[in-house]
């Protein structure tokens, strides 16, 4: 498979698939330009090699059509600062108007697409929208790791009319290489990190780790499944009643495998899901009736936080409580800070995308932890051992 470094775009127009699913404040401002920064290295080899970018993304989740909210035109400012160049706009992604404006595209100059998710052909993978989109480029590269699990049309199916012109980016490889690092090459002890609401949504991945770590620590809401799957009171703490028998098999299946499974020894709970509530701390196994835990408590994380002293090789997915809020922040903050210093003794820390890599940006972390990755649901289905069908479509040569 042809990589970006071996390509020379001169006189190419790149049609570039990048995450922009920035978050914006109530004035259109960007609040985390993470994903836009991750972009930076694959946008510059292509204007450094002599050719021009045609950029498409989506932003949000729009119900029907056109919303000023998601409109990508609000990243125009922040990515001339960037580039030191005039952006061009294409007030749609598809239509007469995109199309004279990426032929009129002259090497060294930059056009950003309008949401691709203003037309609903984009998530539905429609071929006719894709090959339209394949028109306004001689090259496709996917550097969007984050939706490489979803088979739309500019992630997946527009690869397909590039037979011989398709490429991964920067961020799409970093990614790969990342995960491949620590599911083939981890260096051990091995170190999983899994927080988050619910059980549901990290099972797969869970079963996934159980072949593969010394230590699997869980906090977060989905910690109190397994607190009650284990006989605790959890009050009023967040559970998944029909989950209680699953959180009972992962122990056993942990423990079968030699597995060290941690469940947080005590909580910092609250009357209210509320940073205003009254708060207190208690042993996770008997929280007291209309209170709920809100965070691993002082113990659980001195617990996690020795454990993860002395690991080799880390993987963090999801918070220790709700680090929204300050009261409830503190487990998250330990868990970064331990994993941080970890880092700095040699281990290699990955950082699972989402809720965690939105905490360690927020502390100032993401330099001194070994990768952030920018994906979280689509490195979560790649480490279940799922086909992500963005990258499938740039390996596959039988188009």
């Amino acid at each position: 498979m042809r990589t970006i470094d071996q390509y020379n775009f001169a006189g190419k127009r790149a049609l570039v698939r990048v995450d922009f699913n920035v978050p914006l404040d109530s004035e259109y401002r960007i609040t985390d330009d993470t994903r836009i920064r991750a972009a930076v290295p694959t946008i510059n080899k292509i204007l450094n090699d002599g050719g021009a970018v045609i950029l498409m993304s989506h932003l949000g989740r729009p119900k029907s059509g056109p919303e000023e909210k998601f409109s990508l035109r609000h990243l125009v400012p922040r990515l001339e600062e960037e580039f030191k160049i005039n952006v061009r706009f294409a007030s749609d992604c598809v239509g007469p108007d995109a199309a004279k404006l990426a032929h009129d595209l002259q090497p060294g100059e930059i056009l950003l697409l309008e949401n691709l998710r203003f037309h609903k052909a984009e998530e539905k993978g429609d071929p006719e929208f894709a090959k339209e989109l394949s028109t306004l480029g001689d090259v496709y590269v996917n550097d969007a790791f984050g939706t490489a699990h979803r088979e739309h049309a500019s992630t997946a199916v527009v690869a397909r009319y590039f037979p011989n012109d398709k490429m991964m980016g920067y961020v799409m490889q970093a990614e790969l290489d990342n995960a491949r690092r620590v599911l083939e090459n981890a260096e051990r002890p091995f170190t999983a990190i899994m927080g988050g609401a619910k059980i549901s949504d990290k099972i797969l991945i869970i079963e996934k780790l159980l072949d593969r770590v010394d230590n699997l620590i869980i906090g977060g809401g989905m910690s109190y499944t397994f607190v009650k799957a284990d006989g605790g009171e959890i009050g009023s703490s967040l559970v998944e009643a029909d989950k209680l028998d699953l959180a009972n098999r992962l122990i056993k299946l942990a423990k079968e495998k030699g597995v060290n499974i941690m469940i947080p020894v005590d909580s910092v709970i609250a009357d209210a899901f509320s940073n205003d509530a009254n708060v207190d701390t208690k042993l996770s196994h008997h929280i007291p009736q209309n209170w709920m835990g809100l965070d691993i408590g002082p113990e659980a994380r001195e617990q996690y936080a020795a454990v993860i002293a002395n690991s080799r090789t880390i993987l963090w997915n999801g918070p220790m409580g709700v680090f929204e809020m300050p009261n409830f922040s503190v487990g998250t903050q330990t868990v970064a800070e331990a994993v941080v210093a970890a880092t700095a003794n040699g281990a290699y820390s990955l950082i699972g995308g989402g809720d965690s890599a939105a905490a360690v940006n927020q502390l100032g972390y993401a330099d001194r932890v070994s990768y952030v990755s920018t994906g979280g649901g689509a490195l979560l289905e790649y480490m279940e051992g799922k086909t992500l069908p963005g990258v499938a479509a740039i390996e596959r040569n039988d188009y």
